[in-house]
């Protein structure tokens, strides 16, 4: 591809963003045939590939206008054409499961003690997570409910990596010593 279809590429989406429907046609008879393919390559199935073409560029059509360049449009359709096929292919194996082997999947599922259990040592934790220090507990919040890495927390808290490290093994270590104290023994029931 070259520089100047690229940059074409991308003005053609700031066009299809204002809902130019000529620039949606050029678009489309540029990009159909490998997005078609490459759809083809992942759900092994014509028809399937050609509903995909439909779905990827009516999401062009409607997410133009959040196109924020940082790759080549034609790269940008092929992570759509990637997410629609994997999202199809998710789909075909949830709808070919048949009623054998539906009743010889295994449940799981937490018995009633096992559930009861559970709620007993969550709130437990809760408790002994209000005898942390503010500074332990909010690292131990950021990390383990909201998911950040030590940097992300090093960051959002204004302190370096080192410390939230140090936090964390200590906020660790009282939260095991609060836990034996309140009964609770390692692990999840």
């Amino acid at each position: 591809m070259s520089v100047t279809q690229a940059a074409s590429d991308e003005v053609l989406i700031a066009r299809i963003a204002q809902g130019d429907r000529l620039a949606m046609q050029v678009l489309y008879g540029r990009h159909h045939v490998r997005v078609y393919r490459f759809g083809l390559r992942l759900v092994r199935d014509e028809q399937a590939a050609e509903d995909l073409i439909s779905e990827v560029f009516l999401d062009v059509w409607r997410q133009a206008g959040k196109f924020e360049g940082r790759s080549a449009v034609s790269t940008w359709l092929l992570a759509i054409t990637r997410f629609k096929a994997l999202s199809a292919l998710r789909r075909r194996k949830d709808f070919e499961l048949d009623e054998e082997a539906a009743n010889a999947i295994e449940d799981t599922s937490d018995d009633p003690e096992t559930v009861v259990q559970k709620k007993n040592t969550s709130e437990a934790l809760r408790e002994c997570l209000t005898g942390l220090s503010p500074e332990h507990r909010e690292i131990v919040d950021l990390v383990y409910y909201h998911e950040k890495s030590v940097e992300e927390v090093a960051g959002i808290v204004g302190i370096p990596e080192n410390t939230v490290k140090t936090r964390l093994f200590y906020a660790r270590k009282r939260l095991a010593e609060l836990l034996k104290a309140a009964g609770v023994e390692r692990g999840w029931p």
